[in-house]
């Protein structure tokens, strides 16, 4: 990982805080589930410095929860106005990273 990276993944916008301030100004109350969507995004930006699809998305939730509840709809209605942009606005990914 390079210095760059870990400073990104160290910045404000990666703090409890910062999650919990942007998730309020989406009106967006976060949730167990919220956090598990915002985890596994991070760590897929961290592994290969991109937000994923949804459906790759889908596939790493599916895998680190083994939980069949992860599908398009279920992600859908914790993120209403789009699963990756607001979900990767929320988790703090850097915007040039967000992948539409």
């Amino acid at each position: 990982m390079n210095l760059q990276k870990k400073k990104d993944i160290h910045n404000i916008f990666w703090k409890k805080e910062s999650v919990l301030k942007r998730a309020n100004s989406e009106n967006i109350v976060l949730t167990s589930d919220h956090w598990k969507v915002i985890v596994v995004l991070r760590s897929l930006y961290i592994n290969f410095n991109t937000a994923p699809n949804l459906r790759i998305l889908i596939n790493m939730l599916k895998k680190k929860y083994k939980n069949e509840k992860w599908n398009s709809v279920f992600i859908f209605n914790l993120f209403p106005k789009g699963v990756i942009r607001q979900a990767s606005y929320i988790a703090g990914l850097p915007k040039k990273y967000i992948c539409l």
